[in-house]
């Protein structure tokens, strides 16, 4: 059965989405308290899976326990910590509990997260993964042609950087996500509706709007600062100079990113192939969404 988001991006209807982290608890409370503060503000929420390699609650588990209680999960799967007989079996553990929607990634390096000495696996990479669930779903079987009794439905996801496309600008990569078997992206942050209207009509000439929806990521930003440390660390990220200004004049700055961040959701809806929004806010947390989304227009009312 096909996803909620599945069924809104393939009728034309602007998502939203935004992320959660799943706590390092034994417990869903803090979960549950989480997607509560969303409510029916997103369509789908992303549970992420050990981030920046740290531990926390599988986001398998996560994402089951949301879809339990009602929420329409985005289940993130990484390439770093399972082989492929493990990613085919949580698969189809996720599947047999109601999460239809992936968003496979490549991984961060656990040398960088809280046990620095774990070993990634990577048995395979992220376009692999994408043609595993696709094999899965669309031939009811496991590359080994082992037959699955009931086959699952996904729709399949994978990241790419929003940029400006100069004249190195290459789609290569996604074009090779949408032949694994990708049905929509989500991006890195883009703070640039200019940037986020060249990057999509590139795409739009590579003929991969028709292929995939593309969901761009924004977030409320703290401060100034915050701002600036972006630029600096995040790969592909660019906070224009207007409104990291924004930012500095304003007396509470916080306040300011979520609704920057607002107006960068609402100006996205009227750029013609983007599939919608996603947000993300690993300093603010789920509260900063959450006050993002009490700006937005009644008709983002899910």
């Amino acid at each position: 059965m096909a996803t909620r988001i599945e069924n809104r991006i393939r009728s034309g209807q602007f998502v939203i989405t935004a992320e959660i982290v799943p706590p390092l608890s034994a417990a869903g409370t803090r979960l549950l308290e989480e997607a509560a503060q969303l409510g029916d503000g997103v369509d789908a929420i992303n549970v992420t899976d050990a981030a920046a390699g740290r531990t926390a609650m599988s986001s398998f588990a996560a994402a089951a326990i949301l879809a339990a209680k009602g929420y329409e999960p985005v289940l993130q799967v990484t390439c770093r910590d399972r082989n492929r007989i493990a990613l085919a079996g949580d698969l189809l553990g996720a599947a047999a509990q109601g999460i239809g929607n992936l968003l496979i990634l490549h991984g961060d390096d656990p040398s960088g997260g809280d046990q620095p000495e774990a070993k990634g696996v990577f048995d395979l990479d992220s376009r692999q993964v994408m043609l595993l669930a696709r094999t899965m779903r669309d031939e009811g079987k496991l590359p080994s042609g082992r037959e699955i009794e009931e086959p699952p439905h996904f729709f399949i996801g994978g990241a790419d950087v929003p940029r400006d496309p100069g004249p190195d600008f290459s789609a290569k990569g996604l074009i090779g996500k949408a032949d694994a078997g990708a049905n929509f992206v989500q991006t890195q942050f883009c703070f640039d509706l200019g940037v986020a209207r060249r990057y999509i009509e590139r795409l739009r000439d590579e003929g991969l709007i028709e292929r995939l929806g593309v969901i761009i990521g924004v977030g409320p930003i703290r401060s100034a600062k915050s701002a600036r440390w972006m630029n600096e660390n995040l790969f592909g990220v660019h906070v224009p100079d207007d409104v990291i200004r924004r930012l500095e004049d304003a007396d509470k700055p916080a306040a300011e990113g979520r609704k920057i961040c607002a107006e960068l959701i609402e100006g996205l809806r009227d750029i013609p192939g983007v599939a919608g929004a996603h947000i993300m806010a690993p300093g603010g947390g789920t509260a900063a969404i959450a006050e993002t989304l009490a700006l937005l227009p009644v008709r983002d009312a899910r």
